[in-house]
């Protein structure tokens, strides 16, 4: 496996100025058999995807990834937003750069958590760039959301002071592997403090934007989620599925298992899950 690392400067189309993204590939030792475009969750950033580009690395599969603005080794403020496009804007920038070098190869889009609301949202807008999509675990609803009149105070709070601190994620709700959870926990680059107002804002308008649009999604789509996760609801994911107009879709569910799918006790079965339903779609 040969890894490659840098930084990017992209535009933002609806936000402010431009930012300068951490990238990042992992590439097998010979000739990849199509590239995955992989988009990372809230609070995270790529590096967390190491065992996961190992295992596709082994099965032929370049993984390219990128630090969202705010996170890990990218500019920004950890927390903070002005829109979501600007994670859009960094994702479609990476997809850019490997349409322009490999025009020809088959792409997937896999996106995680966040990541997985992020690259359905990118689907509607640019679906005809991927042979398919897996989504593992999307942020399309939560159990933890506040009620309607609390997000309209968010709302407003996110308009005249949208840097205020108001949420967190709790860490337990990862994985059922204590040692993950403890490595996320000393991770300095994952973000440990508090979301803002306007990130809030922002990704509870996506959500609600992204279902709305679902049916524009008609290129084969597999979504993953554990049953047990509480910082994503399975809800979100069995949305999706109904609306998407897909006609090669599928929807797995896996019982016990927490948010991170990909960091479970189980995931060499879920990985091989991903990266076999991947080869089906390789031609």
């Amino acid at each position: 496996m040969k890894h490659t690392e840098g930084h990017i400067d992209v535009p933002h189309s609806e936000a402010r100025g431009s930012s300068r993204l951490y990238c990042q590939s992992w590439l097998p030792d010979g000739d990849a058999r199509a590239s995955i475009l992989l988009v990372h969750g809230l609070g995270e950033h790529s590096g967390r995807y190491a065992y996961l580009a190992q295992h596709c690395t082994r099965r032929g599969f370049a993984l390219h990834a990128l630090d969202h603005y705010g996170h890990g080794k990218s500019d920004g403020h950890p927390g903070y937003v002005e829109r979501f496009s600007v994670y859009l804007d960094g994702v479609a920038h990476v997809l850019d750069t490997l349409v322009e070098k490999h025009p020809q190869g088959p792409r997937f889009l896999v996106g995680h958590s966040m990541g997985g609301l992020i690259a359905a949202r990118l689907l509607q807008y640019r679906q005809a760039a991927f042979r398919a999509c897996v989504l593992s675990g999307p942020a399309l609803k939560s159990d933890a959301e506040p009620p309607a009149l609390v997000m309209a105070i968010v709302r407003l709070i996110a308009a005249i002071a949208p840097t205020v601190p108001l949420l967190g994620l709790d860490p337990s709700g990862v994985s059922r592997d204590p040692e993950v959870v403890r490595a996320y926990i000393a991770d300095p680059l994952v973000h440990h403090g508090r979301l803002s107002a306007r990130l809030i804002a922002e990704m509870s308008r996506a959500m609600r934007a992204t279902l709305d649009a679902a049916p524009r999604i008609q290129l084969p789509l597999l979504i993953m989620h554990g049953e047990d996760d509480v910082l994503t609801s399975p809800a979100g994911s069995r949305e999706l599925y109904d609306k998407v107009t897909s006609t090669d879709k599928s929807l797995k569910l896996y019982p016990g298992l927490y948010h991170e799918i990909f960091n479970e006790p189980e995931k060499d079965a879920v990985l091989d899950d991903m990266t076999n339903w991947l080869e089906e779609h390789l031609q």
